[in-house]
């Protein structure tokens, strides 16, 4: 029987460290509604925020939305780790869901776009960040991206957008 490995798709793991923008997607493996309560939710929060700053990223926005979550990294300086940052993320909170919600479990993967040197700069970045900001919307959960309680940012006000 012929060996069948999963394919390599990320990138390169240098490529997720220093001055880079790194989109994420991370979704519940069997797309249950994890986020929809808040005690999870705000712990996967506060958990995000402390990895990011472990591995020197801004997180310029980032949204949890009932099955899955929208994250936007940026590194500070050159020692930032994106990659790192997110998979210490997965590792602490995929540890906890299974000592406290076994019923949900992330999915393998995560999906991820490191942004082009054009799409850092500053207009470009609000844009990706305002995109992510109305998935709630979107998906006709608020009429608003301002009334949708699980998101935030490390860089921006958020409730000082339009």
């Amino acid at each position: 029987m012929k060996d069948i490995r999963e394919r390599k798709h990320r990138l390169d793991p240098h490529l997720y460290r220093g001055n880079v923008a790194v989109a994420f997607t991370c979704c519940e493996r069997n797309r249950q509604p994890m986020f929809s309560e808040e005690v999870l939710t705000r712990f996967f929060m506060t958990t995000l925020e402390q990895e990011c700053e472990r591995f020197h990223c801004d997180l310029i926005v980032y949204v949890f939305m009932p099955d899955h979550a929208h994250m936007l990294l940026a590194g500070r300086d050159n020692s930032a780790d994106a990659l790192k940052a997110m998979s210490s993320f997965k590792q602490k909170t995929g540890y906890w869901l299974s000592k406290h919600r076994p019923q949900f479990h992330w999915q393998k993967d995560y999906y991820d776009h490191i942004l082009r040197t054009w799409e850092r700069e500053q207009t470009e970045l609000r844009k990706h960040a305002r995109y992510i900001l109305e998935n709630p919307v979107r998906k006709g959960i608020v009429d608003h991206w301002k009334a949708y309680p699980f998101k935030g940012s490390t860089v921006y006000q958020l409730d000082e957008w339009d």
